[in-house]
């Protein structure tokens, strides 16, 4: 069942986007008068669809390969590879009879209904779930860190000043995404003087191999649950109690403790422990999992919700970070910084991050995110995408005539092959990492 509806989450998301992104080129193609013969979700490869009907000018469809949809404008070179119209005379209804400036609109209008779509939802999602946050005056005892924030120079018990230079509100605010690709620094106070952290530019790659957070608030063992049937329940610890030493070691911080149990397992230990201001000692039987059964009192997390216009606003700069953020990844990767194997990810990847459950939270601000990287993919100039089109149509533009037929069609062929190879990648890439992960 929970592949199911990982299945089912990408299909509905990906089938959102693709009918959106198409219907752009469709609506602006029309308004200019342009015939639009196909509007297709997914791709009738072969000739081969699921179903399909006729309305006007357009056959509307949906084809059996789930890797995109298209709409084929009449009298353009696009994936079909129709050529049969470049031996008559051009129609005016046809793409090619039409100013640069129409045609431009034309192509670019898919990447726009990505864009307005993506704000659309980050908006939607922030005024209807509004946002839950944790903020720093919260965070007193400091921040706790794993192997991948040690790397680059964090320690337990730093308390974050600034990040990038500005004062952080909420603790997301240390691990946001243009954070991490930003080649900035955290500086933290530390035994009473500040230090300046670099964060190094393969740092989303390093968090990619890190299991779980790398930075997390500092928690004491403020016990706040007592599991019944293991150590502490059978030792008489209540809620309230503060664990503050283990076999006499002072370990009054909730990550310490986890970890030092891993090394007992089996084992009776000694905790020292304070109730009502009264200190006191108790014998604990550690099972085998290294566990003795308790829930920290954790902090306490805010909820805001805005009116319906600040959580557009709100949405339309959550949309345009997460953007410039994907832009700055894209160049890492293609300079070496970040390795592309551990970065990129495609339908199975993505299928894997929508989980098994179905979270309509969580689906839909997926879907705002595909939607923004949809539209900035679509952009790139590589020909068979819209922004090969677009690129074309500037030299054009700039030339004062268009390119020729021949090495139109002969773009469009080589954009094939591009796009055929990044998909043997990026699907191998997900088999592979869900066979080793």
């Amino acid at each position: 069942m929970g592949t199911i509806t990982m299945i089912g989450q990408v299909l509905l998301a990906l089938s959102i986007l693709i009918i959106f992104h198409e219907w752009g080129h469709f609506q602006t193609a029309r308004w200019f008068g342009i015939k639009v013969e196909k509007f297709f979700l997914f791709f009738d490869a072969w000739g081969k669809k699921l179903f399909s009907f006729k309305k006007g000018d357009t056959e509307y469809g949906v084809g059996w390969l789930p890797l995109g949809g298209y709409v084929k404008i009449s009298g353009m070179i696009d994936e079909s590879m129709d050529k049969e119209f470049l031996d008559k005379e051009p129609e005016e209804y046809e793409f090619r009879s039409k100013p640069v400036w129409q045609r431009l609109i034309v192509m670019l209008g898919g990447v726009t209904v990505n864009i307005i779509l993506g704000i659309i939802i980050y908006g939607m999602v922030v005024f209807v779930w509004g946002e839950s946050f944790l903020p720093m005056e919260k965070v007193q005892n400091g921040i706790a860190v794993n192997e991948i924030g040690k790397e680059i120079g964090l320690q337990d018990g730093d308390k974050v000043l600034l990040v990038n230079g500005q004062k952080p509100e909420k603790f997301d605010d240390l691990t946001a995404v243009d954070v991490l690709l930003s080649d900035g620094s955290y500086v933290v106070e530390r035994n009473g003087s500040q230090v300046e952290v670099p964060i190094p530019g393969d740092m989303a790659t390093r968090i990619k191999k890190s299991d779980g957070p790398f930075i997390f608030p500092r928690i004491e063992n403020k016990i706040d649950t007592v599991i019944a049937g293991k150590g502490l329940e059978k030792a008489g610890f209540k809620k309230g109690d503060l664990i503050l030493t283990v076999n006499g070691e002072d370990m009054r911080y909730f990550h310490d403790i986890q970890k030092y149990l891993q090394d007992q397992k089996g084992k009776t230990i000694e905790l020292g422990y304070q109730r009502n201001g009264n200190q006191l000692t108790a014998q604990v039987e550690v099972n085998e999992s290294g566990e003795i059964g308790f829930g920290p009192v954790l902090p306490e997390y805010e909820d805001e919700f805005d009116s319906f216009g600040t959580s557009f606003a709100k949405g339309t700069s959550n949309a345009f970070s997460f953007l410039f953020a994907n832009i700055k990844a894209f160049g890492k990767v293609f300079s070496g910084e970040i390795n592309a194997s551990e970065s990129v990810a495609g339908p199975i990847g993505i299928a894997r991050i929508f989980g098994s459950t179905w979270d309509w939270h969580k689906f839909w601000s997926l879907t705002g995110a595909l939607s923004m990287i949809l539209a900035f993919f679509n952009v790139l100039p590589i020909p068979a995408l819209d922004g090969g089109h677009v690129f074309f149509l500037l030299i054009e533009w700039v030339r004062g005539k268009p390119l020729s037929d021949k090495a139109l069609e002969r773009a469009q062929i080589v954009g094939f092959v591009i796009l055929l190879a990044l998909m043997v990648l990026i699907f191998g890439n997900d088999i592979y990492r869900a066979i080793i992960e």
